[in-house]
């Protein structure tokens, strides 16, 4: 079978797919009677990458296979196609994302100990109904409270393609200067959410997810917007954890 052709297969199946695919499902495409030959589907895909060096789309890997997206340099002419309003992030939701997304596995009263303030179960509602964070198991202390980590929805969602390609975080320095009347690990945890929250927040701003993707239906952004306003106004409400009973139960 001509390279070509095996270029033009693996184009189509990836415009016509309504998720990523991996090289596992795009060498499935071809029968067992006429296989596509070694190396060849990864030869389609850098081609195909270089096809798009001066177009409009982009082809590329996240976590659950190979996608084309459109670029983020012409995303915001291109978002007029959609008539959802744009999601609106607010700054309790992203900073327990960001908390899960860099300190995972993570509990719910350690995010609260970082935050200073309770998490809203809107929040960890909204989170998981959306599929970028789950339950990974349970800490082994008293009242077994969940260990939250982030999914490969939310990896495909920020177009990573593993957690070791979130932004890193800047180096936290000068620790004493921070906020005098903190403990320095709790300056330096404080420091740190910042740092998390603006990466998470940056990778939100650049479309890396809605609406990018060209064959794939938009996220209800409405909804998305009522729901992240329900935490906004919840979130400051003191609010029992599932480790706050835990502590009573054994007190």
């Amino acid at each position: 079978m001509e390279q070509d052709l095996i270029k033009r297969i693996v184009e189509a199946a990836l415009m016509a797919a309504p998720q990523p695919l991996t090289l596992a499902q795009l060498n499935a495409l071809f029968p067992e009677e006429q296989p596509a030959p070694a190396d060849s589907i990864e030869q389609a895909i850098q081609a195909l990458r270089v096809d798009c060096e001066t177009r409009g789309v982009e082809l590329v890997e996240v976590a659950s296979g190979f996608r084309f997206q459109v670029k983020t340099e012409v995303h915001a002419w291109v978002a007029r196609l959609w008539t959802e309003r744009q999601t609106k992030y607010t700054r309790a939701l992203l900073e327990t994302l960001a908390l899960i997304a860099y300190r995972q596995p993570i509990t719910r009263a350690e995010i609260e100990q970082i935050r200073g303030v309770a998490v809203s179960a809107n929040i960890i509602r909204t989170l998981e109904e959306r599929e970028w964070i789950r339950v990974l198991g349970h800490r082994d202390v008293p009242g077994k409270p969940a260990l939250f980590g982030t999914t490969k929805a939310f990896l495909d969602y920020f177009s990573l393609a593993s957690l070791d390609q979130l932004p890193p975080l800047s180096e936290i320095r000068d620790l004493d200067d921070l906020t005098p009347e903190l403990d320095l690990r709790e300056a330096g945890a404080l420091a740190e959410l910042e740092n998390a929250v603006e990466a998470v927040a940056s990778l939100a701003s650049e479309g890396a997810g809605e609406p990018q993707l060209l064959a794939h239906a938009a996220i209800d952004s409405e909804a998305a917007a009522t729901a992240a306003g329900d935490d906004a106004a919840n979130d400051d409400e003191p609010q029992s954890t599932d480790d706050d009973a835990a502590r009573e139960a054994s007190a």
